[in-house]
């Protein structure tokens, strides 16, 4: 599995640089729905990815935000080329790059990469996490009183937005606060470095969460939907965290009042 982060790595950090040098020669930008964009950058971007990848292993297949499922093989590499495109065109230096690769719908390898901090977020399954070369583990906060949690709004499926507002409710009052930053990936991967104790957001694709999910749980953290099942990519939700916060933010969420 080291040969698949070594490319993974690799494919992140070369399109990690094309789209830093791209940054200011945005020349379309695209509405996929509501809330929901895609640039000219991004579309080119993966095609870096998918390139640098297949010339690796041609044989694997893709699943990509922007070009959708190609191939079929036992591996599938999961991509989102820029997880925060809103903040990217706005210039807001808060988005970054996910590739995981799967074999047989398992999640062997994830990566998160930062271009404009520099910041690599790896992992491989049963192996660990690493934050620049360096092991990685969740935070030890206790419970919710003193948890900072992150989110994000269910900006591609307004039918959830009740549901959000109501574990917002439940949540806000109980931990030390939340924030909203504009990329679910970084989120993740931040709670995986301890940055953040936990994180939950609705309407989520699988590039958005197959990488930084390993990254999670390679971190000693716990991943589930919002009812705790393990299902999180099917059901398009997802609750990670510590341990600690994570048992707390479930019974809440689930309370039924």
């Amino acid at each position: 599995m080291q040969a698949l982060l070594t490319i993974a790595v690799r494919a992140a950090r070369k399109a990690g640089d094309f789209v830093m040098r791209e940054a200011n020669h945005i020349t379309s930008v695209e509405s996929k729905s509501q809330h929901d964009y895609v640039t000219n950058v991004d579309k080119a971007a993966e095609q870096l990815i998918i390139e640098t990848i297949s010339n690796a292993y041609p044989e694997h297949s893709f699943l990509g935000e922007e070009s959708g499922q190609s191939g079929d093989s036992d591996y599938q590499w999961v991509i989102d080329p820029i997880d925060g495109t809103t903040n990217f065109i706005r210039k807001i230096p808060h988005w970054a790059i996910s590739i995981a690769c799967k074999h047989k719908g398992r999640t062997q390898i994830g990566v998160v990469y930062d271009p404009n901090k520099e910041e690599l977020f790896t992992a491989v399954l049963g192996r660990g996490a690493q934050f620049d070369n360096k092991k990685m583990r969740v935070s030890n906060t206790k419970g919710l009183e003193h948890s900072l949690l992150a989110t994000g709004f269910p900006f591609r499926d307004e039918a959830k937005l009740e549901e959000y507002l109501r574990v917002f409710a439940k949540l806000f009052p109980l931990c030390s606060d939340m924030r909203r930053a504009g990329s679910a990936a970084l989120d993740l991967a931040y709670v995986a470095a301890g940055r953040f104790d936990g994180f939950w957001e609705f309407g989520l694709s699988p590039w958005d969460t197959a990488a930084g999910a390993l990254l999670v749980q390679e971190s000693g953290g716990m991943v589930a939907d919002m009812n705790g099942n393990p299902n999180f990519e099917k059901q398009g939700s997802i609750l990670a965290a510590n341990p600690k916060a994570f048992k707390a933010m479930l019974q809440v969420i689930n309370q039924k009042n």
